[in-house]
């Protein structure tokens, strides 16, 4: 069987019906620092960046360092990049991993799980994976609604087992297997 990540990258370009999901590059800058700088979007993952060279940084040294799995969530109508959806595969136990950040301007209106569900997809139908998870800060009560409408199970609480900004914070865990998501 090929390679989990070498296939992941095969399909570095996805869609749907109203957004594109394609590799985060440097002309993202502007449209990412709009929401790395919102102190509310950044609530529960890390310290607002304080101008777009911390945001080109990021993107330069996370995002495509290794950008198999990283997508940026791009609007069809206006090719605007209003957040990222990231996948990692776990290959040893056929699981993987889903997280995603939305710029608030456009929460509330069903991209983060309209996103999820063509990574999920993916996932199972293209990658053969068997389980795929989430984790959430444990008062992030809009990322833990996400993936229960993505029809996951609430697994438990992870105590202070991740670190935001300084401090070790409780995370709720959700899953979805193969099966469950095919029958829904």
């Amino acid at each position: 069987m090929e390679n989990l990540n070498l296939m992941l990258e095969k399909n570095s370009h996805l869609e749907s019906d109203r957004l594109f999901l394609r590799p985060i590059s440097i002309e993202d800058t502007e449209d990412m620092y709009e929401y790395t700088a919102d102190e509310e979007t950044m609530k529960f993952l890390y310290h607002a960046h304080k101008d777009l060279e911390q945001t080109k940084k990021m993107i330069e040294n996370y995002f495509m360092k290794e950008p198999a799995g990283k997508y940026a969530i791009v609007l069809k109508e206006s090719n605007k990049m209003i957040g990222a959806i990231e996948f990692r595969v776990h290959e040893w136990n056929k699981s993987g991993e889903l997280g995603f950040t939305l710029n608030r301007s456009f929460w509330g209106k069903g991209y983060i799980s309209e996103a999820s569900k063509v990574v999920l997809d993916l996932a199972f139908n293209t990658l053969g994976l068997e389980r795929v998870f989430a984790e959430s800060h444990v008062h992030n009560a809009a990322s833990a609604k996400v993936m229960q409408r993505l029809g996951m199970t609430h697994e438990g609480t992870m105590r202070k087992n991740h670190m935001i900004k300084g401090t070790l914070v409780d995370s709720v865990y959700y899953s979805i297997l193969k099966e469950e998501f095919q029958q829904a």
